[in-house]
């Protein structure tokens, strides 16, 4: 499939949604937009994007649809019913969820679609608005291996890492597996930061050098700094981080894969949200454990 040949539909103009739509108009494609606030859309619309009235128009007048929402309840919530994405599809269509979703939501999911006669992959993405301004957000898929190879030169759009890890549903549960470590990764780095901090070290000086260590994974270091400043806009809340550390506990317990660090930092998410601070970047575990240790987490001692 040819770059600029494909009608596109995109639900989902958040943070991540908006910046993967711009990605797909500057590689030359039409695309349609739909997002539950259409205020976020105006942006886009003033580069290109096509407005569609519902999940359905959008689906309509696309070939291929792709959804970014928050969790299994919202894909399902523009999926279903009279005006969802599903009474829209058109059949030799393919539907592309790229939310981090339950994997059995997924598949069920996937056989609706195909009942239509039309094609489903999961595609969720790892990296952050970061990585993907950046042209290095890594997508993993899961369904079809045909479907997939049709559907790749459009996801290479979006990110130039682009893996087929197996059917429908292998590609959520990748994703799970992955996020777990985002977030136990940045509570390891919060002890760090702390345990130099209260040794007398500034904790500028902590970051900088963790950052420079063998410690600073691609994560680490775009989200290290949030303990110094924090990001005008979350990049990904305690919410929807906890959304996924639950959904790997639950698999962990499906699967009979023990999995304490996640079960640690999920408890540290909870706090997070006991704090009032739901609505912040999960960066702000750091903040939980430097209230944890006498120390006053927005500004350096």
């Amino acid at each position: 499939m040819e770059r600029g040949v494909a009608e596109l539909g995109f639900v989902g103009l958040g943070v991540m949604g908006s910046e993967v739509v711009k990605r797909l108009l500057d590689a030359g494609y039409t695309v349609y937009g739909w997002n539950r606030t259409r205020g976020k859309a105006e942006a886009l619309r003033a580069q290109g994007m096509h407005w569609a009235d519902s999940p359905r128009e959008l689906a309509e007048r696309s070939e291929i649809v792709f959804t970014m929402v928050t969790n299994t309840a919202a894909v399902r919530a523009v999926t279903d019913g009279r005006d969802g994405i599903l009474a829209g599809l058109r059949p030799d269509s393919v539907y592309v969820d790229m939310s981090t979703a339950s994997p059995a939501n997924t598949r069920a999911l996937a056989e609706q679609v195909s009942a239509l006669g039309a094609e489903m992959l999961d595609a969720p993405v790892s990296g952050s608005v970061i990585t993907l301004e950046q042209g290095k957000l890594t997508v993993m898929v899961g369904g079809d291996a045909q479907v997939f190879e049709r559907v790749k030169p459009i996801l290479e759009a979006i990110g130039p890492k682009v893996f087929h890890v197996g059917p429908n549903g292998a590609a959520a549960t990748m994703k799970i597996a992955t996020n777990l470590s985002l977030a136990v990764q940045m509570l390891a780095f919060s002890e760090g930061v702390l345990l130099a901090e209260k040794s007398g070290i500034p904790r500028e000086t902590a970051v900088e050098v963790l950052l420079s260590s063998v410690i600073a994974s691609p994560m680490v270091v775009y989200r290290g700094p949030f303990v110094l400043e924090e990001p005008d806009e979350a990049w990904f809340d305690v919410n929807m981080m906890q959304k996924d550390m639950t959904l790997a506990l639950e698999l962990g317990r499906e699967l009979d894969v023990p999995l304490p660090t996640t079960a640690v930092t999920n408890e540290f998410l909870t706090a997070a949200r006991g704090m009032g601070l739901e609505d912040k970047d999960f960066a702000v575990l750091f903040d939980v454990l430097a209230q944890m240790s006498g120390v006053t987490a927005g500004a350096a001692t």
